[in-house]
């Protein structure tokens, strides 16, 4: 009985350390699958054009079907056939107006980027002086550098002499200010946060606890600013004073960023770290115009402007997506703690 006992004990043990092998081997194997598509896909354009305007007129159309007459649905379908044919002739023509649409999603790390740069080198070759950008942009903030990039290819549009409207559904805050005020209109929904042209910076420091454990940690640096605060040293007075110095010199560069694009402000006032509602942001010059990206694409299509939306999906794995919308959550929830918000309460 025991012999049995031990047999079935050391089969059990084979098929584990056998099921370990093969899943070891099927992960190695999937890994190397999807870098090698993915380094395929590098190479191939991901940019997706899709024109606006017909996704418009679709829905429209069903809502009409559901309660137009036989009669009505006949008129429409020729009304449909008459403007299909002026889009045709529109889209020869050299002076007509278009609409290209891009969107920026931001986190804290502005990865959205490099999509943002590939749409901008493909409109720069396309678009002509008398064609509109439209920039649907949300972000609550964060890299300095990184979002200075993202504010630099925005301004690539207007260097080149193409219009660029920014309009805010829900956030521009920070970062997303900076890219928000290259814009030569800004347009933000009523309640969108708009604002808070500031710089923070944080950080932990274990020095007291470590000391307690007598546990030395030893940082050598060549040059007296080499580094300032840290985590795990002893922080002077002296070096907290050269941190807010270099929060003050970047919080000057960020002022002056904003008020060359924006010289209608006082950016004294609105430079203070605030955020406010896209009602309050109006009548501080810190947007243009009260309404919603969506209002400006169906005001352009009603216009009979061709809307053209530009996406550039640069495919990841698994776990590059969950770490983006990983860093695009912690983005905007670590600034709606950080500010105070109305709450309605039914």
């Amino acid at each position: 009985m025991q012999l049995l006992i031990d047999l079935a004990a050391n089969y059990g043990l084979f098929l584990a350390k056998t099921a370990t092998l093969i899943i070891a081997a099927l992960l190695i194997i999937g890994t190397s699958v999807s870098s090698i598509a993915a380094a395929r896909a590098e190479k191939k354009s991901n940019l997706k054009v899709e024109r606006i305007n017909e996704r418009l007129t679709q829905l429209a159309d069903t809502l009409a079907g559901a309660m137009d007459s036989k009669a009505d649905a006949k008129k429409r379908a020729k009304k449909r056939k008459a403007e299909a044919k002026k889009r045709a002739k529109q889209t020869q023509a050299d002076d007509v107006s278009r609409l290209f649409v891009l969107e920026f999603d931001g986190d804290i790390r502005a990865s959205a980027v490099e999509p943002l740069r590939e749409s901008i080198n493909a409109l720069l070759q396309v678009a002509t002086e008398h064609d509109e950008v439209l920039l649907r942009l949300e972000s609550g903030g964060g890299l300095v550098h990184s979002y200075g990039l993202a504010a630099s290819q925005l301004d690539r549009l207007r260097q080149a002499g193409l219009t660029l409207t920014v309009s805010v559904d829900r956030v521009a805050a920070s970062g997303g200010y900076m890219m928000a005020c290259v814009g030569q209109r800004i347009v933000a929904a009523p309640f969108a946060i708009i604002g808070s042209i500031g710089v923070v910076a944080q950080l932990p420091n274990f020095h007291r606890w470590l000391d307690e454990r007598h546990i030395d940690v030893e940082l050598h640096t060549a040059g007296d600013h080499k580094r300032t605060l840290t985590m795990f040293g002893d922080n002077t007075d002296a070096d907290r004073e050269k941190f807010r110095q270099e929060l003050d010199d970047t919080h000057g560069l960020f002022k002056n960023f904003v008020a060359e694009h924006r010289p209608g402000l006082d950016i004294d006032a609105v430079a203070t770290g605030e955020h406010w509602y896209g009602r309050q942001a109006i009548d501080l010059q810190l947007v243009d115009e009260i309404a919603t990206g969506d209002d400006l694409m169906l005001a352009a299509a009603k216009a009979d402007r061709p809307v053209y939306a530009l996406t550039h999906h640069r495919p990841g794995g698994l776990l590059s997506r969950l770490g983006g919308q990983a860093s695009r959550a912690l983005a905007r929830l670590s600034y709606e703690r950080g500010m105070a918000q109305a709450r309605i309460d039914q």
